[in-house]
C-alpha cells in the first residue's frame, strides 16, 4: 500500500475510534458509556496513531488531505483540510498517551462521582478538540478545536458547581481566553480580506506579513497558553478536578496556545517585532509565574504556576525563532507535567481532600510509589541531567545563551529557572521528609492498578521520552559545535544553585519562628498583586468615574439646562424681559405702539 495513503488511513481511523464512545449511544439507547469504555478507546487509538508515527519516522512521508469543500461565496473557499506533518504524527501519540493514563487514573479519582460517565464523555471530548486543533490545514477548522477546549474547559472546571469558586474560575478561564479569542478572530479576518484563503500552507508561502495581523496571534497565544497579563484564569483552575488540571495543564488547552504559534510560525520569520515581542513576553511570563510558586502552600497551585512558567519558557523559544524546540518542550512537559498532577492527586485524596503542603510531611513511606514518582517529576521539571525535561530544557537556555538576542531576557529565564529548583525542591522536602504532621487514623491505600499503572507508566515517559523524541527527530537548525564550557554548564549551574537555596530554607523552617514579612515575600504571595489591580482597584475606578460622568455631567446638563430646571429658567427670564416694558412711562407705551403700527405695514407690503 502507498505510504501516504496508509498514514491518512490510519490517522482517520485514529480519530474515528476516539468518536465511536459518543456517536453509538447517540445512535442506539442499548448502548451505554462507561468510564472503562472510554479509556479503552482511548488506549485503542494510541495504538493506531503509532502506525502513522512510525511510517514517519522509517520514510519522512508527510501528507495534506482535503476532505469537503465549502463554499459560502463565490471568491472564497474553506476546505476541511488535514495536515499529517512532522507535528500533528508526533503529538498524536503523545497526547493519546497521557490522556489513557489520566483517564485510567480518573476511574479510580472519581469512583464516588454519581455523574462520572458524563465527566468521562467531557474529557474525551476535550481531547478530541485538542487533536482536531492539532491536525487542521485551515484556519477555520483549527478555531472550531480551539472554541471546543475553551468551552469543555469551562465545563471541566466548573465540574464542582455548586461551590462558587469553582464557578468563579471556569468563568474567569472563559473570559480571559475570549480576549484572546478577539486576537484570533481579527488576524483571521485581516487574512480572508486580504489573502482570501485560510489555508496554513497557502498563508505561510506569504514572505511579508505586517505586524497588526501577527499581534493577533501573539493575544490569541497569550490568552490561551496564560502569558503575563492574561494568566490569573491558570491557577485559579484548580478549583476543578485533578484529572482535569492534569489533561488541561499537559496536553490540552494551555499548549494550544503555543501551537498556534508553531504552526503559523513562517509568517513571523522575517518579522523581528513579533518575535522580540514573544521573548520578552516569555520571559516575563515564566519569571513572573516562578515568583509566585515560590511562596505558594497549595501543591495544585505550585504546579499550575510551574506550568505557566514552563509555557513562558516555550514563548521564549518562538521569539528565538526555533518553533520545533519549543515543539520538542511540549511534549516531553505533557509526560511530567501529567505525572506531578496525578501524584498530587493521589496524595490529596489519600489525605481526605488536604491540599496544603505544610500539612502533609513523612510521606514517603506510606505512599512510596506516589512519592518515589512525583520526584521523578520534580527532577524531570528541574532539568536533571538525562531526564525528559533536560533534553529540551537545556537546549532551549543554550539557543538562548549563543543567540545575538536580548541580554534581559537571559538573565529573567536564567533566574525562573534557578526558582523552578527552589520550589521543586522545597515541595519535595515538605511533602515526604521530616516529621508527619498528618491527622491520625487517614488510611492511605495506593495498591490499587488504576494508579500504580497510569503513574508508573508516566514515570516511564518521563525518564525515556526527551532521549527518544530527540533521537529520531533531528533539530531544524544545528546547533553550535563550539559552545565554551561556562555556557553549556549555564543551566545545570544555576538549577544546582537553586538546589542548595531551596535546601537552606528548609533548614531555616526547622526553627519555630515566624518569617517577617517583606516586600519580596508579599509580592510573591499576593501573585504580583495583580488580582487585586486588576479585578478590584481597575474595575472600582472604572465604576466610579462611570457613576460620577453620570450623576454630574449627565444629570446635571438634564435636569439644570435642558429639563424642567432649564425650562423654568427659560419662563423666568421671558417674563422678566416681558414686565420691563411697563414701566409706566407714556413715552415708551406710544413708543412700542408707533413699531406694531409699522412692523404691520412694511408686513402688509
Amino acid at each position: 500500500m502507498d505510504q501516504t495513503l496508509m498514514l491518512n488511513t490510519f490517522m482517520l481511523l485514529t480519530l474515528a475510534v476516539l468518536c465511536t464512545p459518543i456517536i453509538f449511544p447517540l445512535l442506539s439507547n442499548s448502548l451505554k458509556n462507561t468510564p472503562t469504555i472510554i479509556t479503552n478507546t482511548v488506549k485503542t487509538s494510541f495504538l493506531i496513531s503509532l502506525v502513522p508515527m512510525i511510517i514517519y519516522i522509517h520514510s519522512g512521508t508527510e501528507s495534506l488531505t482535503s476532505l469537503w469543500e465549502w463554499k459560502f461565496i463565490m471568491n472564497f473557499k474553506i476546505p476541511v483540510s488535514l495536515t499529517m506533518d512532522f507535528y500533528s504524527l508526533t503529538f498524536f501519540p503523545i497526547a493519546l498517551f497521557v490522556s489513557w493514563s489520566i483517564l485510567q487514573f480518573a476511574t479510580w479519582y472519581m469512583a464516588s462521582d454519581p455523574h462520572i460517565t458524563k465527566f468521562f464523555t467531557f474529557l474525551l471530548l476535550f481531547l478530541i478538540a485538542m487533536l482536531i486543533l492539532i491536525v487542521s490545514n485551515n484556519l477555520f477548522l483549527l478555531f472550531i478545536g480551539w472554541e471546543g477546549v475553551g468551552i469543555m474547559s469551562f465545563l471541566l472546571i466548573s465540574w464542582w458547581h455548586g461551590r462558587a469558586e469553582a464557578n468563579t474560575a471556569a468563568l474567569q478561564a472563559v473570559l480571559y481566553n475570549r480576549v484572546g479569542d478577539v486576537g484570533l478572530i481579527l488576524c483571521m479576518a485581516w487574512l480572508a480580506s486580504t489573502m482570501n484563503t485560510w489555508e496554513i500552507q497557502q498563508i505561510s508561502s506569504q514572505t511579508q506579513i505586517p505586524t497588526l495581523p501577527l499581534l493577533g496571534l501573539i493575544l490569541a497565544a497569550a490568552g490561551k497558553s496564560a502569558q503575563f497579563g492574561l494568566h490569573p484564569w491558570l491557577p485559579a483552575a484548580m478549583e476543578g478536578p485533578t484529572p482535569v488540571s492534569a489533561l488541561l495543564h499537559s496536553s490540552t488547552m494551555v499548549v494550544a496556545g503555543i501551537f498556534l504559534l508553531i504552526r503559523t510560525h513562517p509568517l513571523f520569520n522575517n518579522n523581528p517585532t513579533a518575535l522580540s515581542l514573544c521573548l520578552c513576553l516569555g520571559a516575563l511570563s515564566t519569571l513572573f509565574a516562578a515568583t509566585c510558586a515560590l511562596t505558594q502552600n497549595d501543591i495544585k497551585k505550585i504546579i499550575a504556576f510551574s506550568t505557566s512558567s514552563q509555557l513562558g519558557l516555550m514563548m521564549v523559544t518562538i521569539g528565538l525563532n526555533l518553533p520545533q524546540l519549543a515543539f520538542l518542550h511540549i511534549s516531553t512537559h505533557a509526560f511530567f507535567k501529567a505525572m506531578l498532577f496525578l501524584c498530587s492527586g493521589s496524595i490529596i485524596h489519600n489525605l481526605n481532600g488536604e491540599q496544603d503542603i505544610r500539612k502533609m510531611g513523612g510521606l514517603q513511606k506510606m505512599l512510596p510509589t506516589t512519592t518515589s514518582c512525583l520526584t521523578i517529576g520534580n527532577l524531570a521539571l528541574m532539568g536533571t541531567p538525562f531526564l525528559a525535561g533536560f533534553y529540551s530544557k537545556d537546549q532551549i537556555i543554550e539557543s538562548l545563551n549563543t543567540s545575538y538576542l536580548n541580554a534581559w531576557a537571559l538573565v529573567l529565564t536564567l533566574l525562573a529557572t534557578s526558582f523552578t529548583a527552589v520550589y521543586t525542591i522545597w515541595m519535595t522536602v515538605l511533602v515526604q521528609t521530616g516529621y508527619v504532621r498528618i491527622p491520625p487514623l487517614t488510611p492511605m491505600n495506593e495498591n490499587n492498578p488504576a494508579i500504580l499503572s497510569s503513574i508508573t507508566r508516566l514515570a516511564l515517559g518521563s525518564i525515556t521520552a526527551g532521549f527518544l523524541i530527540t533521537s529520531y527527530i533531528p533539530p531544524a537548525k544545528t546547533p553550535p559545535t563550539t559552545m565554551p564550557l561556562s555556557i553549556k554548564m549555564t543551566a545545570i549551574v544555576v538549577t544546582l544553585l537553586g538546589i542548595v537555596l531551596a535546601l537552606e530554607l528548609s533548614k531555616m523552617t526547622q526553627t519555630l519562628i515566624l518569617p517577617k514579612q517583606n516586600r519580596f515575600s508579599n509580592f510573591s504571595t499576593t501573585l504580583g498583586y495583580f488580582n487585586p489591580l486588576v479585578h478590584r482597584f481597575i474595575t472600582t475606578k472604572l465604576l466610579s468615574s462611570g457613576q460620577n460622568i453620570a450623576s454630574h455631567l449627565i444629570d446635571l446638563s438634564w435636569y439644570k439646562l435642558i429639563g424642567p430646571e432649564g425650562l423654568a429658567n427659560l419662563q423666568m427670564m421671558a417674563s422678566k424681559t416681558a414686565t420691563s416694558f411697563h414701566t409706566g412711562l407714556i413715552k415708551a407705551y406710544l413708543g412700542s405702539f408707533a413699531l406694531s403700527i409699522l412692523l404691520i405695514l412694511l408686513s402688509t407690503y
